[in-house]
């Protein structure tokens, strides 16, 4: 469908721009929020026969959105929710709940000028666009946390959840650690005891054999010293 645009909108156009967008978003959006006209001669005329007055009101609004815009841009607020060890809420914030929290710091706006695409559903620091105008946008930072220690650590910058895990992984690194500790040490006392196993294996093969050596060589003498007196016999006999 053609339309006429009778406001800036984000990726489309400005005031007077005839742009074709699909039926859907023309019908359920622009036409029924006065952001367009169907882009058919008898509006043109219309238009143009009114658009001075449209560019001049707009300018009004776009001045008062630019002072508006000073008591909301980088406004933080604060959100306590529950929520589970992972960060993911039990719920979730809407665009009502972050109107009501800037209500709360003096910022008025309306869940309309909340550009939130959808729903927030964990803990963090998130940045939130506010257009105040079509041609005004700030951005506010919505903290949500489950406790408001949880949140000014978050405004510090710190990942609350990282380092939930990371204290948590800390003894089982230290377990680990003690485990391959233990295992190497183990692993070395058992290389310590087969050295020494082999090395009284070494001593009693040597001491077999010694004894081995010993026990063959007592009958060898023993032949010797009965050769000896046999052969001294002899000579005796042969004297008589």
């Amino acid at each position: 469908m053609d339309v006429i645009l009778l406001e800036r909108v984000e990726k489309l156009g400005g005031i007077g721009d005839v742009v074709t967008v699909k039926n859907g978003f023309a019908r359920n959006y622009l036409l029924p929020n006065k952001k367009a006209l169907r882009a058919n001669e008898a509006n043109k005329k219309v238009f143009e026969a009114n658009r001075a007055k449209i560019e001049s009101d707009n300018a009004e609004k776009r001045t008062e959105a630019e002072k508006d815009a000073k008591s909301v841009d980088g406004k933080t607020v604060q959100l306590i929710r529950q929520a589970s060890n992972t960060g993911q809420l039990y719920g979730s914030v809407s665009a009502r709940d972050i109107v009501e929290a800037l209500d709360g710091e003096g910022a008025k706006v309306t869940k309309s000028q909340i550009n939130l695409a959808r729903p927030i559903k964990a803990i963090g620091m998130h940045d939130v666009k506010v257009a105040l105008h079509p041609e005004v946008s700030v951005t506010v930072h919505v903290n949500v946390a489950r406790s408001p220690e949880e949140a000014e650590l978050q405004a510090q910058g710190i990942d609350v959840i990282a380092q939930m895990f990371e204290e948590q992984a800390a003894p089982l690194a230290a377990e680990t650690i003690q485990a391959e500790n233990d295992a190497e040490a183990a692993e070395a006392a058992e290389a310590e005891a087969a050295k020494a196993k082999a090395a009284r294996d070494a001593e009693k093969a040597a001491a077999d054999a010694a004894a081995e050596a010993e026990a063959e060589a007592e009958p060898a003498e023993e032949t010797a010293d009965d050769a000896a007196a046999t052969d001294d016999s002899a000579d005796d006999a042969e004297d008589k």
